[in-house]
């Protein structure tokens, strides 16, 4: 009898053990690897914008750039790492935000960063500030308008073509413009076309 007792105690404990193995929740769980993140310019704007407001309460844009990587979605106006400069008259300084989506070993770290503070002159016509609500039209709305004015024929040869968007104050004519860039680097464009950011007309192909 006690014989039977000890064989139906060990019974008992294997198929506990059993058990506690087989259900999932006792496994651990495998977390899914987190996939980089694309958005729009006016979208990563507003974040940026926000943590701007942060540093300087009368902090204002002069600037707005997206850094082309391969996987970036291009033709629907979005990158994974878009780059915005503020002004602070109260300080006489300028700060650049960065916002990155992108995972990875190369990538900037996800989020929201910031450059060291830098002296500003309000005389200076390369960074003349914006009002934010002179942008009505975003970056995927620029593109399209870009590929009916001269894109398309690029892309069409080169589906991967880079693609730059950058965003600036043209005093000149006091409009906010998009500039489309296409090319392997912004200075080195075959072809840029710019496009009014408050009401997405094309205005000209540059040089």
């Amino acid at each position: 009898m006690r014989k039977s007792a000890i064989v139906l105690l060990a019974l008992v404990l294997l198929w506990s053990a059993c058990s506690s193995t087989n259900n999932p929740e006792n496994k651990p769980s495998q977390a899914t690897p987190k996939q980089s993140e694309y958005e729009s310019g006016r979208v990563a704007f507003q974040k940026m914008y926000l943590a701007a407001r942060e540093w300087a309460s009368d902090a204002t844009p002069f600037r707005l750039q997206s850094r082309f990587t391969a996987d970036a979605p291009t033709s629907e106006g979005k990158a994974g790492v878009w780059r915005a400069s503020f002004a602070s008259p109260a300080r006489n300084s300028l700060k650049t935000f960065v916002w990155s989506g992108l995972v990875g070993p190369d990538a900037p770290e996800p989020g929201i960063s910031f450059s060291a503070e830098d002296s500003w002159s309000p005389s200076n016509t390369s960074t003349r500030v914006f009002n934010f609500g002179f942008l009505e039209i975003d970056s995927d709305k620029a593109y399209e308008v870009a590929q009916k004015n001269g894109g398309q024929k690029l892309t069409a040869k080169n589906p991967k073509q880079p693609i730059f968007f950058l965003l600036d104050w043209d005093g000149a004519k006091s409009q906010l413009v998009w500039h489309v860039i296409y090319g392997d680097s912004q200075d080195d464009a075959k072809l840029r076309i710019a496009v009014n950011a408050s009401t997405g007309e094309f205005l000209r192909q540059e040089k």
